[in-house]
């Protein structure tokens, strides 16, 4: 399954939660880190969902650009 992320910058470090699945997030230090991360959590939360016999819900958020003027 493909799961949209997004990544924010924080004063220290990065954070990073998925949509569809409210209460996965995680930090690091970096951006290649926050993603390792998120990876590791989404399986977790995942494994976590099944061993409680609930539904995993199928990735549904689009992520996208919007240009502005400045």
């Amino acid at each position: 399954m493909k799961y949209a992320i997004v990544i924010e910058k924080a004063k220290g470090n990065f954070s990073a939660y998925v949509p569809d699945l409210p209460g996965c997030i995680a930090t690091g230090d970096s951006i290649e880190e926050v993603e390792q991360q998120i990876r590791e959590a989404i399986q977790f939360h995942i494994e976590g969902m099944r061993e409680d016999g609930a539904e995993v819900p199928v990735p549904s958020s689009r992520v996208d650009y919007v240009h502005v003027a400045a």
